[in-house]
């Protein structure tokens, strides 16, 4: 370690009393930088008062080196030469507040990532190491004396989606202490945990260990519960959040509604295709006329929906499409029916915000019928009955699906004695679907398998796959037992076409590990389909401003070490509306995000940091340098531009010109880019800290 003093060179201005610290990184900077000539060299450039070079700068001995320095030299900068400023700024400006200094005077120069590392040669990675260095001591000469902002917190938070996600996150901070409002968008909670007969790999039944959950959600006097309802707009910033949620109209009000069930028994609108039951129909046993699956106008989706009031689908309700029946208003003995009954809009203050909205289906039969060269026409989907997808057997299995688990074709209600399961249907096809995998098909698809057997012990199961992908604890395992237990016959390969041949569906494929054609005569086809983003996943993350990616899933701030967050401070994610998830998964990062809440709603207000954008303003009569293009509020994505008026003494209006609210401010420098009369600058990066690092290339 070298250490070069300058206090007494000649020349230097009192208040450029720079310190140096180069960090040889171990042997990451050390390796292709000379790094004790370049402290050496740096020791003479002007306003350097002290430049030193030590092996591991971030530790704890490195920490009390540069703050010895700071006051044994009384430097009023300090320039520390390491690794990227995303790995330890923070450490750096915290050990230099440590001394009094304000933590904004410090200033990090990327000699690893920008230099040691990009070079091969030693001479070239030194020269560049000094050059980056005495960029980084022109700019904090000029660097101001910021202070933190701090910004109120409302102690609240919004939950967007009821799935398990959505409860878990709202429990584990209902439970924390914090007031939580729960908005979702079905008359129901519970998402499509609450559709499942069986979850993989322990077989609980789904609805067993969920409907607790929800019945806890209800209960709890700290969640306030929107059902049937969607959020509309959302303006504010990370801890004052204004939301207006939409209440759609139920049309029964649901404080008289004792939820008894007389109403949805009597209506006469019986045959509508039930969501619960993804559509599934199928033919009654005991009644081949009538079909089960469907549902009345007026229902709950199902007998364990919380809360337990059912909601009128106007679309199918003859009061509301031909004006007459009324049926369910005459024998509602509470009187609760109201079809007068209007959208209401709400306004909910919160500090922080749980998207967890999860996936949909992908629907092979409107992939093939927008697209006929690319969806999966060949498979038939949507124009024989026997052909499903793996929601739809999730509802034949389930003790609450329209059989009441007894598995049969859904076009005569005959026991299927072969059933055949197609994995990565719309999953890891670049042609056809969507490039990525979608996580949990492999072992959906060997649960049907399982349970399939438990029903109908003398049937025969077949999967062709791509590649077996059970990535999670006992889950290959759970696999392995589907073949060697249950007796399913795995078939690697792809299916080529399926088509009927009398009362029986003929599936044509490979097998590539034993290079043959394979035709199996099947009862009954189920497609393992994708997990998709939900349709209006684009649209809510406008409105969110957060970011999304080419498939629609909202993207994270960091995959590996901010998974939870958005970009935009205050909004986490949780579950399957960030990527495709299982449930363990999925309720993992609920709790996670919910964590994250708990700790923002903690603090009595925020501190952020102060780099944020400022608008210039002006003595009269100018005011404000801005003129009123606004420009600025267009291209910001933080939505961080506000309009402020300015007005002299006697209350007339002067002029209109952008504000920038420092809450909602992420420091991207957009504005201040774009600003045409230069009316904007970015704290920490003003054009004279600018010119000065520019003006220091190549002297």
């Amino acid at each position: 370690m070298g250490t070069f003093g300058r206090e007494e060179r000649a020349g230097v201005v009192a208040l450029s009393r720079i310190g140096v610290f180069i960090c040889h990184c171990g042997e990451n900077i050390a390796s292709m930088v000379d790094c004790a000539r370049v402290a050496k060299t740096l020791a003479t450039h002007p306003g350097v008062a002290y430049a030193v070079d030590y092996k591991y700068m971030c530790s704890d001995p490195g920490q009390a080196l540069i703050k010895e320095a700071v006051q044994r030299h009384k430097l009023t900068g300090v320039v520390v030469a390491a690794c990227s400023p995303r790995m330890h700024e923070p450490t750096f400006r915290n050990a230099v507040a440590e001394t009094g200094l304000n933590p904004y005077l410090c200033e990090i120069a990327n000699i690893r990532e920008h230099c040691s590392w990009v070079h091969t040669d030693r001479e070239e990675a030194t020269q560049k190491a000094i050059e980056l260095i005495r960029l980084m001591i022109e700019k904090v000469k000029s660097n101001e004396r910021l202070q933190p902002i701090h910004v109120p917190i409302t102690k609240r938070a919004l939950v967007i989606g009821g799935g398990i996600a959505g409860i878990q996150a709202a429990l584990d901070i209902a439970n924390a202490g914090h007031e939580v409002v729960l908005v979702e968008r079905e008359p129901s909670i519970g998402g499509h945990m609450l559709q499942l007969s069986e979850t993989f790999p322990t077989l609980d039944c789904s609805q067993c260990i969920l409907t607790p959950k929800m019945v806890d959600v209800a209960r709890h006097k700290k969640i306030k519960l929107y059902t049937y309802s969607e959020v509309e707009a959302v303006e504010g910033y990370i801890g004052n959040f204004e939301v207006t949620v939409r209440l759609k109209a139920r049309s029964v009000n649901i404080a008289k509604c004792t939820g008894c069930g007389t109403c949805w028994q009597k209506c006469p609108s019986r045959a509508i295709p039930s969501e619960f039951n993804a559509g599934l129909s199928i033919p009654d046993p005991e009644n081949p006329k009538k079909r089960l699956g469907y549902r009345t106008a007026i229902y709950t989706p199902c007998p364990q929906a919380v809360p337990n009031k059912p909601v009128i689908d106007r679309a199918n309700c003859l009061w509301f499409t031909k004006q007459k029946c009324g049926v369910c208003a005459k024998v509602c003995p509470v009187q609760a029916v109201d079809y007068t009954q209007e959208d209401e809009l709400v306004k909910e203050k919160v500090g922080a915000i749980v998207v967890a909205t999860g996936y949909q289906v992908w629907s092979v039969a409107k992939a093939a019928a927008d697209y006929p060269y690319i969806g999966y026409g060949e498979y038939g989907y949507g124009t024989h009955p026997d052909i499903i997808d793996g929601l739809q057997f999730e509802r034949l299995l389930s003790a609450s699906g329209p059989t009441g688990g007894k598995v049969c074709r859904p076009s005569d209600g005959k026991e299927p004695k072969s059933v055949v399961f197609l994995s990565c249907v719309g999953s890891r096809d670049n042609e056809k679907g969507f490039t990525y995998c979608s996580k949990i098909c492999c072992m959906y698809l060997a649960k049907h398998a399982m349970l399939y057997k438990h029903k109908v012990h003398d049937g025969q199961a077949y999967n062709f796959y791509m590649d077996i992908r059970a990535g999670g604890k006992t889950y290959d395992e759970f696999t392995r037992r589907t073949v060697e237990e249950d007796d399913c016959l795995y078939l690697r390969g792809r299916v080529s076409r399926i088509y009927p041949r009398g009362d029986k569906l003929v599936v044509q494929g490979s097998d590539t590990l034993s290079n043959a054609q394979v035709e199996i005569e099947a009862d009954l086809v189920v497609l393992g389909t994708a997990m998709v983003a939900q349709a209006d996943a684009e649209a809510l993350a406008q409105k969110l401003r957060v970011a999304y990616d080419k498939d629609r899933f909202f993207a994270e701030a960091h995959p590996k070490l901010r998974p939870v967050e958005a970009q935009t401070a205050g909004i986490f994610f949780a579950g399957a509306c960030q990527g495709p998830k299982d449930i363990p998964e999925t309720v993992a990062q609920a709790s996670g995000a919910a964590a994250k809440v708990v700790a923002l709603l903690n603090a009595d207000e925020l501190e952020r940091e102060p780099v944020v954008a400022t608008v210039h303003r002006a003595a009269p009569p100018v005011y404000s340098l801005c003129f009123g293009c606004f420009y600025c509020e267009r291209v910001c994505p933080y939505g961080a531009i506000e309009r402020e008026e300015i007005k002299d003494r006697h209350g007339n209006l002067i002029k209109t010109v952008a504000k920038v609210n420092e809450g909602l401010c992420a420091g991207c420098g957009l504005c201040a880019a774009c600003c045409r009369a230069h009316a904007i600058t970015l704290r920490g990066f003003n054009d004279e800290q600018l010119y000065a690092v520019v003006n220091a290339i190549g002297e």
